[in-house]
């Protein structure tokens, strides 16, 4: 059973930086096995995909966070993580991550594609 926590979450004033963590256990070395990514859920309104890295290290981000998000994975760690810096009011939600051993090139942004997801971070941005 493929299980993701995400860790990392916390309030930060607008410029600031973050980092989130999402930790991958089913399989060992399972991140060189899926194509995994980071989602985000503010309040009233939809899921949207933030970033994805797939099993080749190709990555995916949304317009709204390129050049200010980065995300990368350690296989040997299977974790995932999200590289937040400038920081915006509007970045403020909940972040997922999320797994798929389904193959997509480029990385997919889409939640429908992905079935395994964690509980959640929240990040939230002064002004």
């Amino acid at each position: 059973q493929v299980q993701l926590v995400e860790s990392g979450g916390g309030s930060v004033q607008a410029g600031g930086s973050l980092r989130l963590s999402c930790a991958v256990s089913g399989y060992a070395y399972i991140t060189d096995y899926m194509d995994v990514g980071w989602f985000r859920q503010a309040p009233g309104k939809e899921r949207e995909g933030v970033a994805s890295i797939n099993r080749d290290g190709s990555t995916t981000y949304a317009d709204s966070v390129k050049g200010r998000f980065s995300i990368n994975k350690d296989n040997a760690k299977n974790t995932l993580y999200l590289q937040m810096n400038s920081l915006k009011p509007e970045d403020t939600a909940m972040y997922y991550c999320a797994a798929t051993f389904s193959r997509y090139f480029p990385p997919s942004l889409q939640t429908r594609n992905y079935n395994y997801w964690g509980q959640g971070t929240q990040v939230t941005v002064s002004s």
